[in-house]
């Protein structure tokens, strides 16, 4: 099993700044990351497609196919994680580049060291906790949940999450129906130091619940608990 510092660990940084480019992959090659880069959104899927990266650090304002667009795509063949490099200070534009799989996201002007730490706390996360993880598979109605195998089924169908979002999922069904707090969530998935918008949980949650098909009105799965956050089981 190799750890967030193995030289066989690939970052691919999407980044039109060449400057900060440069500076961002060298922090991250001196962290012993194998890191490609390049400024254009295009050359970016096709290097994701070759390469199959673990993280994929992309900026948000790319000229032609912006941060969003490449997202999406890069979504459509790859579960790799996602953090979004954003110049706007404004809560939505970190949450619109969310809405479009990002696993995380980071304000410029950022400290270098805050993104490789990010990307190191993001890669112990399935490693350090499938090996650990009791060999049964978690059952909530219809909904089957493997966590050595990192699959989900629902009536017999597999169901796609990308890392964060099969993270999430399983945060919850680790402990159905104990009410977990956003916070709570983010502890159990991004660390307890991570630091930012908590409505990030609320994103992932929206996801999470689309691919299962979960009503949130009239939840299977995933119940919304008013003031305090969220729960695994029908809602009542």
């Amino acid at each position: 099993m190799m750890s967030p510092t193995d030289p066989g660990l690939r970052v691919l940084v999407v980044e039109d700044e060449e400057p900060l480019a440069r500076l961002v992959a060298t922090y991250l090659q001196r962290s012993r990351f194998a890191v490609q880069a390049t400024g254009d959104g295009a050359e970016a899927l096709a290097i994701a497609r070759q390469w199959d990266p673990d993280v994929v650090v992309l900026d948000l304002g790319l000229p032609g196919a912006d941060g969003i667009e490449v997202c999406r795509a890069l979504r459509t063949f790859s579960d790799c994680y996602v953090v979004m490099l954003t110049a706007r200070a404004e809560e939505v534009d970190k949450l619109v580049g969310l809405s479009a799989g990002a696993d995380d996201y980071v304000t410029k002007p950022f400290s270098p060291r805050e993104l490789v730490a990010r990307v190191q706390t993001m890669l112990r996360r399935p490693r350090a906790r499938a090996p650990g993880t009791a060999g049964s598979p978690l059952t909530v109605g219809a909904l089957i949940l493997d966590p050595v195998g990192r699959e989900v089924l629902v009536a017999g169908e597999p169901v796609r999450l990308t890392r964060t979002e099969f993270d999430v999922l399983f945060a919850l069904a680790s402990h159905p129906e104990l009410a977990f707090s956003r916070r709570q969530i983010i502890d159990a998935v991004w660390g307890s130091d991570w630091v930012g918008d908590e409505r990030l949980v609320d994103v992932h949650v929206a996801h999470v619940r689309r691919k299962l098909g979960d009503d949130a009105a009239a939840p299977d799965f995933i119940c919304t608990v008013r003031g305090v956050g969220y729960r695994m089981g029908a809602g009542r």
